[in-house]
């Protein structure tokens, strides 16, 4: 069993953008920023032929490559806030791909997630904060509303597998697939 995921790569300027951010937010625990990527599938914990008929399928794709811009911050879990998030800029040529990869992940049998896709670029992961850590948390996301990425060519997409650790995750890329 491989734990994967395919997503977007990040330029390092768009990287050291949300770099900024992580650290104008009071969050408990930061994503590190070779870890901060634009999750299209999460491939679960996938037996090794299903993970290369996935490979296969992405292998396959032939789409264009598109720009893509991030833009505002939120939170996940409503009153009990766990995950931090820059948001994407909305963009019909990303939910199109997404929607294509899911479909390829789907017919392999990876355990895909059944949830709706949100694209965002987690920037902490942390447990439920005591309440007045919590509202300073929302007010700070609040304040970057207007945050806004300068956008890039998103011109590949990357195939993870992700170790688990005792501090978090660690991602190694398994294959790369260039977009036309």
């Amino acid at each position: 069993m491989i734990r994967a995921f395919l997503g977007i790569d990040l330029p390092p300027p768009v990287r050291g953008a949300l770099q900024v951010q992580q650290f104008l937010l009071p969050l408990p625990r930061k994503v590190e920023p070779e870890n901060l990527h634009l999750t299209l599938i999460f491939l679960g914990d996938c037996p090794e032929p299903a993970l290369e008929a996935a490979h296969e399928g992405f292998d396959a794709l032939r789409e264009h490559r598109f720009s893509l811009a991030l833009q505002g911050l939120g939170l996940f879990g409503k009153d009990k806030p766990r995950v931090a998030w820059a948001g994407v800029a909305p963009s019909p040529a990303l939910m199109h791909l997404q929607a294509k990869v899911e479909t390829i992940a789907r017919r392999t049998f990876c355990p895909v997630e059944a949830r709706r896709f949100v694209p965002h670029v987690t920037l902490g992961r942390f447990p439920p904060p005591p309440p007045t850590d919590a509202m300073r948390l929302e007010r700070a996301v609040a304040m970057g509303q207007g945050f806004r990425s300068d956008p890039w060519e998103v011109t590949e997409l990357t195939l993870w597998r992700s170790h688990q650790t005792g501090k978090g995750s660690h991602y190694e890329v398994l294959a790369r697939y260039p977009l036309a």
